[in-house]
């Protein structure tokens, strides 16, 4: 086999690079459409703009999905946000959010990935999460008092979160998950810039009221569809009753 197996490597790590860096370009989109080009007053653009830089997206393609997504540039953006909802093996819940260009192609694309789940099950079940502001952000303060962050900054509900759980955040430094109102989410994450945070998801998303039971058999099968789910081009985040 000689080297061969690296060359294999490297090329599944490029693909995998070039589809982060898509998905990167496809939210800065996003973003920019539902809250406006301006990172200072879009706490999600500001987010995503961080995690972009990170990858080494360049400032071109950044600037173009900017303008794509307000409007400005040559370039209009034509993109349906889609909502599927159903079960990942050992029936856990998972709401499936895609933004595409063609939904005809992307749909049975969606039900193929699916078939080791299952896809629109009777009823919906929306009602098994908890539709609210997500805001993910670390410090390097030592030792900070996570309750009264998330009181101050006008939070919910917060847990910890470690490098291990977001590699976005230092090993170093301490890192939170804080649950806001839907439409909190901009002025917590403003109040968590503005007093030394650095926040690295700013957005609405789902949350599970209950978590399965999962052994590690269930847990790495469930992974591994979940990985599958979040491979696909069009699939822009995925929110699972998995812990």
């Amino acid at each position: 086999m000689g080297r061969q197996w690296l060359h294999a490597k490297r090329a599944i790590v490029n693909l995998k690079k070039g589809q982060t860096v898509g998905k990167l370009v496809k939210e800065i989109a996003v973003a920019a459409k539902l809250g406006g080009g301006d990172p200072a007053g879009n706490a999600r653009l500001h987010a995503v703009l961080e995690k972009a830089r990170k990858a080494n997206v360049t400032r071109d393609a950044i600037e173009r999905a900017i303008a794509k997504g307000t409007g400005t540039g040559s370039e209009k953006m034509v993109m349906d946000h889609v909502v599927y909802e159903g079960y990942a093996p050992h029936k856990v819940p998972l709401v499936v959010e895609v933004y595409t260009d063609n939904h005809q192609r992307t749909a049975p694309e969606i039900r193929q990935l699916f078939k080791k789940g299952v896809l629109g099950a009777a009823g919906s079940n929306k009602f098994l999460f908890d539709h609210v502001g997500i805001v993910e952000a670390y410090t390097t303060e030592a030792n900070p008092d996570l309750e009264a962050v998330a009181i101050e900054a006008g939070a919910n509900d917060f847990t910890p979160l470690t490098h291990a759980q977001n590699d976005d955040i230092p090993e170093t430094a301490t890192g939170a998950h804080f649950v806001t109102e839907r439409t909190a989410v901009h002025a917590v994450s403003v109040w968590l810039k503005q007093h030394g945070w650095h926040v690295i998801t700013s957005e609405i998303g789902y949350t599970a009221k209950q978590y399965p039971e999962l052994d590690d058999a269930a847990r790495s099968e469930v992974g591994e569809f979940l990985q599958e789910l979040e491979d696909h081009d069009d699939v822009q985040r995925v929110w699972a009753a998995v812990k």
